[in-house]
């Protein structure tokens, strides 16, 4: 299983964002040594517990960004598992005179939809028909997927399956737009799968080609579990995903691409030139030994990066949590989780009063369980076993009031 070596014992890493999808990287940096600092505008972020120095600072504020890289000396700088960060580590890399895998042209291509369509286009790469608007017209597809082209997790995302509520869905994400637009894409009929990869020096390797198992709306595209390997024929998604890479210019670090194997042959939805926000890279290491944490982190600082040989064997799954709406009052049956056979971690990530509201987004899930087992269908029943365990109680706001 590839490492860090003990030459970056003690390097000095920026993390941007220590929230669940920084969570994975936060705790590898941790265990191989290296002295972090953790940025995240929530003061009770659950990944600050890995980090030797805490800073609530919003990880979207580049100056502060900047000034919190300089102060601290760091060495390297890296946002995994969030989109615009990834722009923002860039650039403050590239201010500071420090590593970093992505360019700032090419960081920024990756975290806007509209210029990744703009660029898959030019290259030929397979994606659904799309269109951005500044507000609902005449002559719009039907039914579609509508989203601000400059967010991600869903946010002010709608899956429109009548003319009637493309009106709404717009709106929706125009407000919730940067640039005050919208992106209206064909909707693609057919499973999704997500290709995690790692490019080095132009080389695109894939590690694991997953499947993703989605909600259904009003949580549409929410991903409820990773699952390896992908019971599907995944050549096409890994080729579509490679010139998806190479169209945007990533010719280093980590990339996580989703891609749905239409009737047509495969089309990639989107790329992020980063880890995947879902435990993707601890499945990663469960499922072919390879840690892809540790291969993100040495790209950060500079390193070199050898991809080693995978050594795939079974399955492996990341099963995500969904709670109930409102205010959690307690946690129980954790430690058994992690207990069941085959799970190599199980987390909740939230605390005692945190209130949960409908559930429409990944930021809404409620925390995971992460499993192995001898085959895929294995692993996702291991793993399914444990989160039964796993017990969060909410009360209602109205059965507060009520007593």
């Amino acid at each position: 299983m590839v490492g860090i070596a003990a030459s970056l014992e003690d390097r000095r890493l920026l993390v941007l964002g220590a929230g669940p999808a920084q969570l994975g990287l936060l705790r590898a940096a941790r265990k191989h040594g290296l002295y972090v600092i953790a940025c995240d505008r929530d003061a009770q972020a659950i990944g600050f517990e890995f980090a030797d120095r805490r800073a609530v600072v919003s990880t979207e504020d580049e100056p502060a960004v900047a000034q919190l890289a300089k102060a601290e000396r760091v060495e390297g700088v890296i946002s995994p598992g969030s989109d615009w960060p990834v722009a923002v580590a860039a650039r403050v890399a590239a201010q500071l005179g420090l590593p970093h895998p992505l360019p700032a042209e090419v960081a920024a291509r990756c975290v806007s939809k509209q210029r990744q369509r703009e660029r898959f286009d030019e290259a030929g790469v397979p994606q659904p028909r799309w269109t951005i608007v500044a507000e609902p017209g005449e002559g719009l597809p039907v039914p579609s997927v509508v989203k601000p082209p400059d967010r991600q997790g869903q946010k002010g995302l709608t899956f429109v399956e009548k003319r009637s509520a493309l009106f709404d869905a717009v709106e929706l994400a125009v407000s919730e737009s940067r640039g005050g637009t919208a992106l209206l894409e064909e909707y693609i009929d057919g499973p999704e799968v997500t290709v995690n990869a790692f490019s080095v020096d132009g080389a695109f390797h894939p590690l694991t080609v997953t499947d993703r198992l989605t909600a259904e709306s009003p949580a549409f595209g929410v991903a409820l579990a990773h699952a390896w390997p992908s019971k599907h024929d995944v050549d096409g998604a890994i080729e579509v995903a490679r010139q998806a890479a190479q169209a945007l210019g990533v010719g280093n670090g980590p990339t996580y691409t989703q891609v749905r194997l239409s009737p047509d042959g495969p089309k990639v939805m989107e790329l992020a030139g980063r880890l995947g926000g879902g435990h993707d890279a601890e499945v990663c290491e469960a499922a072919v030994g390879i840690d892809l944490n540790a291969l993100a982190i040495r790209a950060a600082l500079g390193e070199p990066v050898e991809v080693p040989d995978a050594q795939p064997g079974g399955g492996a799954c990341v099963r995500f949590l969904v709670p109930r709406e409102g205010l959690l009052s307690s946690v129980a049956g954790v430690e058994q989780a992690r207990g069941v056979e085959g799970v190599l971690d199980a987390r909740v990530y939230r605390r005692p009063g945190w209130r949960f509201g409908p559930f429409h987004r990944g930021a809404d899930r409620a925390g995971y369980v992460l499993a192995r087992g001898d085959s895929r269908d294995d692993a996702l029943a291991r793993a399914d076993k444990a989160a039964e365990l796993i017990r969060l109680e909410t009360t209602h706001a109205e059965a507060l009031v009520e007593s």
